[in-house]
């Protein structure tokens, strides 16, 4: 069976490990630890506790309990003095709280929720995102909301505080893995910190491991303005060495227009072919490293009084990434 390590965080791995379930692969989720927005942020802040959102998320996506334990571990109150809060977060935390550690937490999780695969948080230590503003005007930004929220940042900046160590069961799995997935996500807030970790951009330039990069759908306004296909390659390859990654999945066909519209204010499209050159063929031809397809997901998430932040319009359609990453990068089927 195919071992596939994923490395992320958000909504992103969610939509990408839900649709590679569907395929007969072993799947591991390397999960960043450095979100502290929203409901993750309050419970850090007023417990201690390591950041749950981004792995309640993971544990979701591979989960096969029935629907409704599903939607428990998602559901959000909208009321009273845990509005905003998810009882999936809620969880985590007080088992960590219990046991005192995170990963029994999620172990004792995944056995609540019947994951199949394997959700490991990047480091087990606390981090907190921190970077300078693009203009220099704000000195240095601590924390992953006030960076993503951030208007322009400096990308060459960004740094983790403390810089920590990876967790030894992520590098491990790194090692052993068939294929390394790097994103989708927000970039530099939800994808690179997993490569800001002691370790990881060791462990993913040694693996034997084939290391896809899924490219983001759009740029962001102030952090990747004018940013093509090679250009997010570039920023990942710093890191893990230059022509470390073997295959690059990227969406090829334009959001619809009133999707469009109502995204404008915060990025452009990134498109196959265009600002990928150097990268090879777009169509992932002998030599090529371009897998395209048309990735955006046709469904619009609706933005909810309870919700903690604001949802992201335009996201990758699950099956149409798996498909892409196992069939045409990887040459599995899913029968």
């Amino acid at each position: 069976m195919t071992s596939i390590v994923t490395i992320g965080g958000g909504t992103g791995q969610y939509a990408l490990l839900t649709g590679l379930k569907k395929y007969p692969v072993h799947l591991t989720a390397i999960v960043t630890m450095a979100d502290d927005g929203g409901s993750t942020g309050v419970l850090r802040d007023e417990l201690g506790v390591l950041p749950p959102g981004d792995v309640r998320q993971c544990l979701v996506a591979l989960s096969e309990a029935d629907a409704q334990m599903r939607e428990l571990f998602g559901y959000r109150f909208d009321r009273g003095g845990l509005r905003g809060h998810s009882f999936g977060n809620i969880f985590l935390s007080a088992l960590e709280r219990l046991t005192g550690s995170f990963e029994e937490a999620v172990v004792t999780a995944s056995k609540v929720l019947a994951v199949r695969g394997d959700v490991i948080p990047v480091s087990t230590r606390g981090m907190v995102l921190t970077c300078r503003a693009g203009d220099g005007a704000l000195g240095t930004l601590r924390g992953e909301h006030v960076v993503s929220a951030a208007p322009s940042i400096d990308p060459a900046s960004l740094r983790l505080d403390p810089v920590v160590e990876a967790n030894p069961r992520a590098l491990a799995a790194i090692a052993g893995a068939d294929a390394v997935v790097i994103g989708p996500g927000n970039f530099f807030c939800s994808v690179m910190p997993n490569l800001l970790v002691r370790g990881i951009p060791e462990a993913i330039a040694a693996t034997k491991a084939k290391v896809i990069f899924n490219c983001n759908l759009m740029t962001r306004r102030g952090h990747t303005d004018g940013y093509g296909v090679a250009d997010f390659v570039r920023e990942i390859e710093r890191h893990i060495g230059a022509g470390r990654i073997d295959a690059v999945t990227a969406n090829d066909t334009p959001p619809d227009p009133e999707l469009r519209a109502r995204y404008a204010e915060e990025g452009e499209p990134v498109l196959a072919g265009i600002g990928s050159s150097g990268l090879g063929t777009t169509h992932g031809g002998p030599g090529g490293r371009v897998f395209s397809a048309d990735l955006v997901s046709r469904v619009i998430p609706a933005q909810k009084p309870e919700d903690a932040v604001r949802r992201t319009l335009i996201r990758h359609d699950s099956d149409a990434l798996a498909a892409l990453i196992m069939e045409r990068c990887l040459g599995v089927s899913r029968a």
